[in-house]
């Protein structure tokens, strides 16, 4: 496909001169005389790279590139002239000018500069589809007050440098979190490097965290960097944080305090610029009491707090994971998306998911890849958790959809049935608004 060029200039030679030798080169090339066409056509037109003269009649290059700017920011644009100054040059640049060419041109330049300009809009653009991507894999499911709140947090806390401590049980997502805080930060084109500290042993951490000098100790048989060089510009998860010894915390306080750190085995002073994501399923206050982790480092990580709630508090989520993993796991399988029946779906529906989202997420996968049917049984689940709900006489419906429906108002009105029909003690106990919970009440018929 051929890459679409605009040439603005008042100068008809040039027009022509330019337009002769980038068609030669493969572009499609249209040419105008004045910004106030050229403004025309970048509105309605797809332009991939633009070519403008500053010094023209009526509307001068300047102004019209602080339109062309906000109309198309992501087309680059080349500044041309016979009266430049560095002045210009620099004003230019900063209204967001690709670069300056002054006249009489040099055609073998300004080829140059364009492919220069078009090989940056490529790398930009698989750049923002690589991201794009990346948060598509990373996306957090469910719609649920805790999750809404969550999300929200992260995008506010995302773009800052802060340090983050997140909390929460096993298998709630506490990397996903971690992820999504690094893809809306400002180091979101630098590395994510992930450790879990509670699966390196201990005579070993320091290397994976620090790196080692090439014979630092038996086994060093070259130099290797560590998680803080790795991660530098960007951000180091250290998930499982209070499983690290006493002597490695020091370590690590020390690194977040100063900076910079030594490889084992060497002397040299190595500075990184590192973001710390910190994550942990322990109570790091209980743990301080108990002398397991250090309080210094505590109030250094814990600067945002994060805590992610466990499925059995995000019950209207659950149903939500049922559909999204069910779909992925058949597609990745290439086979039909299972329906579950009423009465399975009840039982998953009160189970109480002990291990969260990851139990939910693996139970999912086999229930494509083993049932032997295309709908869902009682019998398919585990004897685990089918054991442990009795199944009723089908007040769930037959449908999944069904199923969250009669589950969710019949939630809400025991839980309303506890506070006394108070619609806003019920509201801040189950993690709604107040203002959404009385539009679920009016939709289900739930009497008040």
């Amino acid at each position: 496909m051929k890459r679409s060029i605009l040439v603005v200039d008042d100068e008809k030679q040039i027009r022509d001169s330019l337009a002769g030798v980038l068609t030669d080169e493969g572009y499609e090339v249209t040419t105008v005389e004045n910004a106030e066409k050229a403004a025309f056509i970048v509105r309605s037109a797809s332009l991939d790279l633009i070519l403008l003269d500053i010094w023209m009649p009526g509307m001068d290059g300047m102004d019209a590139l602080k339109i062309f700017k906000r109309e198309a920011p992501e087309v680059p644009v080349i500044m041309i002239s016979g009266h430049g100054t560095v002045e210009t040059a620099v004003k230019a640049t900063k209204l967001g000018a690709y670069d300056f060419l002054e006249k009489p041109l040099s055609l073998e330049k300004v080829v140059l500069t364009i492919e220069h300009a078009l090989e940056k809009r490529r790398l930009i653009e698989e750049n923002e589809a690589f991201l794009n991507a990346e948060k598509a894999k990373f996306k957090i499911i469910g719609e649920s007050e805790p999750i809404r709140s969550l999300i929200n947090d992260i995008k506010k806390v995302g773009p800052t440098n802060s340090w983050v401590l997140i909390t929460g049980e096993n298998g709630t997502g506490k990397e996903l979190v971690a992820r999504n805080i690094h893809l809306f930060s400002t180091r979101t084109r630098r590395p994510f490097v992930a450790l879990n500290c509670a699966a390196i042993p201990d005579d070993l951490i320091e290397s994976e965290l620090f790196g080692h000098e090439k014979g630092a100790f038996t086994g060093a048989i070259a130099k290797k960097k560590g998680c803080f060089d790795l991660a530098d510009g960007g951000t180091l998860f250290l998930d499982e944080i209070a499983d690290m010894s006493l002597k490695t915390q020091a370590k690590v306080l020390r690194i977040l305090q100063e900076q910079n750190f030594e490889r084992v085995g060497g002397t040299k002073k190595i500075t990184v610029n590192v973001r710390v994501v910190a994550a942990t399923n322990k109570n790091l206050e209980e743990e301080i009491k108990n002398g397991n982790f250090r309080e210094d480092l505590y109030y250094r990580l814990n600067v945002i707090p994060f805590s992610i709630p466990p499925l059995r508090d995000r019950g209207s989520d659950i149903s939500i994971f049922f559909d999204y993993y069910l779909e992925e796991f058949s597609r990745q399988t290439s086979t039909p998306i299972p329906v579950i029946s009423e009465d399975a779906a009840r039982i998953l529906l009160n189970y109480r998911w002990p291990g969260n989202v990851r139990e939910l997420k693996n139970l999912m996968e086999r229930l494509v890849i083993m049932s032997s049917s295309n709908i869902v049984n009682v019998e398919d689940l585990p004897v685990s958790i089918r054991g442990s709900v009795s199944v009723g006489s089908g007040i769930y419906g037959t449908s999944i959809k069904e199923a969250r429906r009669a589950f969710e108002k019949e939630f809400i009105a025991k839980k309303l049935s506890e506070f006394n029909g108070n619609i806003s003690k019920t509201a801040e106990a189950i993690g709604l608004e107040r203002s959404h919970l009385h539009r679920k009440i009016k939709s289900y018929g739930i009497p008040t």
